[in-house]
């Protein structure tokens, strides 16, 4: 290792959700933590739907998902982690002391004890629609995710698609656009049960099994007509549209962490009880991983988060606490509780 290099107690990859818990809560353990993001900013997947409203984060009910961002934000540099952006690590070597180097894409290196993989869905990238032209409308009327709601009010809105965020996005405009009509090519949907019988029970239009099929144009600038055509019988029909939203799904894109020789299918690593992967030293949290109590929600990502960190201080010494102390009984809180004017 070169003289120059500094070492860190943990490095975690990936600032959604579990990667920014992991940053506060090892600062709760006092260990030397870095966090690196490809992104230029932390919130990992929320990004995509910044006007979504979270219900199921606990003491939050609800909370705008950009909002949510801010404050897990602020919790993560809590302890002044260092924080990297704007890298995307590719590549891992081994040191013979058992320390790891991480390599990223464009050459930085990174020396440390413990890796925390919090990488979500990999490098997202939207499935496009599939229709010969289509590329065209994504300047004025095609959208593959929404950012802001008011730019669909007063506006004949169809979605194709069937899962979390078409489910969402359509509860989301249902109230404010002129009609939502949401096409799937099944008869199920993905998504919290609550939130489809939601959509199904609204005004919205829901119209399965169907496929968007042709878009029509009067201007060559914006649709301003969709065919739809009937999945079993190929029965077709005509809708008139003044914008179009596609959740055709998500690509991941892993890059060379594929190659770590990890336990791992497309989606997700495989990890034990203790969030440990099959290489030493490396743990994992959030939508990347999977174990058998796996809980799919942000507040699960949190917990991972506490356990993957648990799991590195432990391997990097087997006689520490087995957790932290609760914030109350935490000596790292007592400075700043003083601060705050808080009587001990």
């Amino acid at each position: 290792m070169p003289e120059q290099a500094e070492l860190y107690d943990v490095t975690i990859i990936g600032g959604g959700p579990a990667g920014m818990y992991a940053a506060f809560y090892s600062g709760m353990r006092d260990m030397k933590t870095k966090l690196i993001e490809a992104r230029e900013e932390l919130g990992g997947r929320m990004l995509i739907y910044p006007e979504k409203m979270i219900w199921d984060v606990g003491g939050f009910a609800p909370i705008v998902c950009e909002q949510l961002i801010v404050q897990l934000d602020k919790q993560a540099r809590l302890f002044d982690p260092t924080l990297v952006f704007g890298q995307q690590i590719t590549g891992l070597e081994r040191q013979p002391d058992g320390t790891y180097v991480l390599v990223a894409a464009t050459g930085e290196r990174h020396w440390t004890r413990t890796i925390i993989l919090a990488l979500g869905r990999g490098i997202l990238k939207m499935a496009k629609l599939e229709i010969e032209g289509a590329e065209r409308y994504e300047v004025s009327n095609l959208h593959y995710t929404v950012q802001e709601l008011e730019p669909f009010r007063g506006k004949r809105v169809l979605i194709s698609g069937g899962g979390n965020s078409a489910v969402d996005w359509a509860n989301e405009l249902e109230p404010i656009a002129a009609s939502v009509t949401v096409v799937h090519r099944r008869d199920r949907f993905g998504g919290h049960e609550k939130n489809i019988l939601r959509m199904k029970s609204s005004s919205a239009a829901v119209l399965t099994p169907y496929a968007l099929t042709h878009l029509h144009s009067d201007n060559g600038e914006t649709i301003g007509k969709v065919t739809i055509s009937h999945v079993e019988t190929g029965e077709t029909d005509q809708l008139d549209v003044d914008a179009v939203i596609i959740n055709h799904g998500l690509k991941s894109d892993f890059t060379g962490i594929t190659e770590w020789g990890l336990n791992m299918d497309e989606w997700n690593v495989f990890a034990g009880g203790k969030l440990d992967t099959n290489i030493p030293g490396i743990f994992a949290a959030g939508d990347f991983v999977h174990y058998a109590s796996k809980v799919n929600l942000i507040a699960g990502a949190f917990t991972d988060a506490v356990l993957a960190v648990n799991s590195a201080k432990l391997h990097m010494d087997p006689e520490a606490p087995r957790a932290a102390y609760v914030s109350s009984h935490n000596e790292r809180f007592k400075e700043r509780n003083r601060a705050l004017g808080v009587v001990e």
